[in-house]
């Protein structure tokens, strides 16, 4: 899904219109969305809190420096060009700067006059000057560059930062199936367990495995059991099998684990919430948390080692 980042352009504004619309077009042309000090009125304290909004909801600042400091806020002493600048780099917002060349600024004056300039505030333009050079800038002598340096940062900090930016509603998969299939297998999820429940209660009133002694038995009552595997599954052991037999099957996978985790085939699926809890309650195998994931698995107890150990055993001994 192609993200679009929402930049905010911050400059003084009756001095730099065309560099700022060249900036904002840069940004459209990019696939990008600006937004700005236009929308709200210049030297407005009242206005502060819902710009630090917007500036928190952009994924990335802009910052377009000229000849002019701007409006000063009357407590802080800066302008507010320069609180917006301090904001986004103490929020660790991303962000790059266009400064103007002193050549260009010259020209500049030329063509418009000395309201390019600033007069009241020069100490703390220069000092704002030099902050922004100290970060990441760049300098520009005409519109041409201030596009440039809009389509060079935005692919790149797009590159190496994890933004949230926007995305198109069309883009969004279709989450529908996913929540049907994730309800029909918590519905069959419960009446297993509900079986397990049941099947453990049996258990109880039979003799405990201490009081077994010999693998024999077990295995009988293992080869007594039938189990049976869908058609369409394709299981090796057929439609309908004993539980021995898919245990000696299935012996090499449980001792790594059979696991519930996203994306296992239909084969694995039903092998996982039919055949593993009924070796479970014979204590042939557990059912455990995986560290650091989300998925569990059956394994093999030491109980069924063993008598995979004693199976060994015997088919040496009958050769």
């Amino acid at each position: 899904m192609k993200k679009r980042l929402q930049v905010f352009v911050s400059s003084t504004y009756l001095d730099l219109v065309g560099e700022r619309q060249s900036a904002v077009s840069a940004i459209l042309k990019s696939g990008h969305i600006p937004a700005g000090m236009e929308l709200f009125t210049a030297g407005d304290q009242s206005q502060w809190k819902i710009i630090e909004r917007w500036i928190d909801e952009s994924d990335v600042y802009m910052l377009i420096l000229g000849g002019r400091y701007g409006s000063v806020e009357p407590e802080s002493g800066l302008s507010y060009t320069e609180l917006e600048y301090n904001y986004a780099l103490e929020s660790g917002k991303p962000l790059f700067a266009v400064v103007i060349n002193d050549s260009a600024l010259d020209n500049k004056i030329q063509r418009e006059g000395a309201s390019v300039i600033e007069k009241e505030h020069p100490v703390e333009l220069k000092a704002f000057k030099e902050k922004v050079l100290s970060n990441m800038s760049s300098f520009f002598d005409d519109e041409k560059d201030i596009r440039l340096c809009v389509l060079e940062s935005l692919p790149e900090i797009a590159a190496t930062r994890n933004l949230n930016g926007w995305i198109s509603g069309s883009e969004v998969p279709d989450t529908k199936s996913l929540v049907d299939e994730i309800s029909r297998l918590t519905k069959e999820n419960s009446e297993l367990n509900n079986e397990l429940l049941q099947l453990q209660g049996k258990l109880k009133a039979l003799p405990s495995a201490k009081n077994i002694n010999s693998f024999d038995e077990t295995i009988n009552i293992l080869k007594s059991i039938e189990v049976s595997f869908p058609e369409k599954l394709n299981s090796p052991t057929g439609e309908k099998a004993t539980l021995y037999s898919v245990f000696l099957w299935l012996k090499n996978d449980l001792i790594t684990g059979i696991t519930n985790q996203y994306g296992i085939d239909d084969l694995t699926h039903h092998i996982y919430l039919q055949i593993c809890p009924r070796l479970q309650i014979h204590g042939l195998v557990i059912n455990e948390k995986v560290p650091s994931v989300k998925y569990r698995r059956f394994a093999l107890t030491k109980q069924g080692q063993d008598l995979l150990a004693y199976i060994e055993k015997q088919k040496l001994l009958n050769k």
